[in-house]
C-alpha cells in the first residue's frame, strides 16, 4: 500500500497528466479551439446593427433639461390644439365662413390638429426619456403612417391654398362660379389620398421602418426616401412658389395701371399753376365732376387690386413660414441615408429633433396667419375667446356693412 501511494503522488508531482487542464485555461493549446462562451456577444454586424443603432441615437437627458424641454414642447402642443379648434369651430359654426374656399382652410385645420392629437404627445414622451421608443413594434408603425400622412395633408393643402388664391385672382369672374362645395370637397379627397399613398409602402414592403425596441424610425431605403420627400414637399413648395410669383406680378402689373388720369393731386404742377392765376369756378367744377366718374367707374378696380396685393401679401407669408419651418428638416431628411447608411441615423438627436419641432411648429402657426389676414376670423376668434356665442353672424354682417359704408364714404382708404 505504501508502495502504491508513493507511485501516486509521484505521477501527481510529475509534470503531465493533470497538470495539462490546468495549464490550458490560462494558455490555451493553439492546435484546439476553445468553445465559445454561450453568453459571449456576437460579433457579427447584422446581430449588433439594432444595437449599434440604439446606442447612436438614445441621448438621455437631465432632470433640468427634462422639465424645460417637457415644457416648451406641451405649450406649442396645446397652442397648436387651440389655434386649429378655433379655426374648425368657427369655419362650421358661423354662417358667413361657410364659404367654398374656406373648406380648404378647416382641411388644414383638421391636418395640423391631428399632428397636434395624434404625433406630438408620442413625441414628446420619446424625446423626454432619450429617444428610446417604448410603445411597441406595431404601434411604431401606426405612428410613423400617421406623422407622415398629416404632415404631408397639411402641406399639400398649402399648395392647393396657393392655387385656389391664384386662380380667384386671375380669373374673379368665372372662378367663384365653378367654386362650389362639390368641387372643393373633391380637392381635399385627392390631398388626403396623396398623402396616404406616401404612408402606404412602409406598411405593405417596399421600404421597412427601423424598430429594433429601443428606436423608432422612418424607413431609410433610397428610392422611397427621394419618393417621399419630392411629393411630400419639394414639388408642393415648388408649385406655392410659382403661384405667388404669378400673383406678385399680377398685383404690381394691377398697381401700374391703377392711375387717376386728369385729376390734379396735390403737388402737381397743374396744380400750383392753377393756385397762381386762380381757376374760375366752372373749371373747378368740371373737373370735379370729371374725377367723380373717374373714382366711380373704377371703384370695382381699386377693390380688385386691394384684393390682389392682400392676396400677394398673405400668400408671402404663408409660403415663407412654410418653408423655414420644413425646409431644414426635408433637407436633412434626403441627406441622411446618403449620409449615414439605411439601416440607422448617424444624426445627434438633439439637432434631428429641433429640426423636426420646426416643422411641427408650422401647423401652431397656419392657423394665426390666416386670421392675422382674414377680418371675420379676427372677429369670430374675439367673440369666441370671451364667451360671447350669441349673434356672431350678426356682429359680423354689421362689421362687414359698416367697413362698406366707410370705403363708400372715403374711397381713399381702399388701397
Amino acid at each position: 500500500m505504501m508502495e502504491m501511494n508513493d507511485s501516486v503522488l509521484s505521477n501527481l508531482r510529475r509534470p503531465g497528466t493533470l497538470a495539462k487542464p490546468m495549464m490550458r485555461s490560462s494558455s490555451p493549446d493553439p492546435q484546439v479551439s476553445p468553445c465559445p462562451s454561450p453568453a459571449a456577444p456576437s460579433s457579427s454586424p447584422q446581430a449588433n446593427s439594432t444595437t449599434d443603432c440604439g446606442q447612436q441615437i438614445l441621448q438621455p437627458y437631465g432632470d433640468t433639461e427634462k422639465v424645460i424641454i417637457g415644457a416648451i414642447l406641451s405649450i406649442i402642443t396645446l397652442l397648436t390644439v387651440s389655434g386649429n379648434c378655433l379655426v374648425m369651430i368657427s369655419v362650421c359654426f358661423v354662417k358667413k365662413l361657410r364659404q367654398p374656399s374656406n373648406y380648404l382652410i378647416v382641411s388644414l385645420a383638421l391636418a395640423d390638429l391631428s399632428v397636434a392629437v395624434a404625433v406630438m404627445p408620442f413625441v414628446i414622451v420619446t424625446d423626454l426619456i432619450g429617444g428610446q421608443w417604448i410603445f411597441g413594434q406595431l404601434f411604431c408603425n401606426v405612428f410613423i403612417a400617421m406623422d407622415v400622412m398629416c404632415c404631408t395633408a397639411s402641406i399639400m393643402t398649402l399648395c392647393v391654398i396657393s392655387i385656389d388664391r391664384y386662380l380667384g385672382i386671375t380669373r374673379p369672374l368665372t372662378y367663384p362660379v365653378r367654386q362650389n362645395g362639390k368641387g372643393m370637397a373633391k380637392m381635399i379627397l385627392c390631398v388626403w389620398l396623396l398623402a396616404a399613398s406616401i404612408t402606404l409602402p412602409p406598411l405593405f414592403g417596399w421600404a421597412k421602418n427601423i424598430n429594433d425596441g429601443k428606436v423608432c424610425l422612418i424607413s431609410q431605403d433610397f428610392g422611397y426616401t427621394i419618393y417621399s420627400t419630392a411629393v411630400a414637399f419639394y414639388i408642393p413648395m415648388s408649385v406655392m412658389l410659382l403661384m405667388y410669383h404669378q400673383i406678385f406680378k399680377t398685383a404690381k402689373r394691377s398697381a401700374a395701371k391703377h392711375t387717376f388720369a386728369g385729376f390734379p393731386r396735390p403737388g402737381d404742377k397743374r396744380m400750383s399753376e392753377a393756385a397762381k392765376i386762380g381757376v374760375k369756378p366752372r373749371k373747378e367744377s368740371e373737373e370735379c365732376t370729371h374725377f367723380a366718374r373717374l373714382l366711380k367707374n373704377d371703384r370695382k378696380n381699386m377693390s380688385i387690386f386691394k384684393r390682389e396685393q392682400k392676396a400677394a401679401t398673405t400668400l408671402g407669408i404663408v409660403v415663407g413660414a412654410f418653408t423655414v419651418c420644413w425646409l431644414p428638416f426635408f433637407i436633412l431628411s434626403t441627406a441622411r441615408p446618403f449620409i449615414c447608411g439605411t439601416e440607422c441615423s448617424c444624426i445627434p438627436l438633439w439637432l434631428e429633433r429641433t429640426i423636426m419641432w420646426f416643422g411641427y411648429t408650422n401647423s401652431l402657426l397656419n392657423p394665426f396667419i390666416y386670421a392675422l389676414f382674414n377680418r371675420d376670423l379676427r372677429t369670430t376668434y374675439h367673440n369666441l375667446l370671451r364667451c360671447r356665442y350669441r349673434n356672431i353672424n350678426r356682429k359680423l354682417s354689421a362689421a362687414g356693412m359698416h367697413e362698406a359704408l366707410k370705403l363708400a364714404e372715403r374711397p381713399e382708404l381702399v388701397l
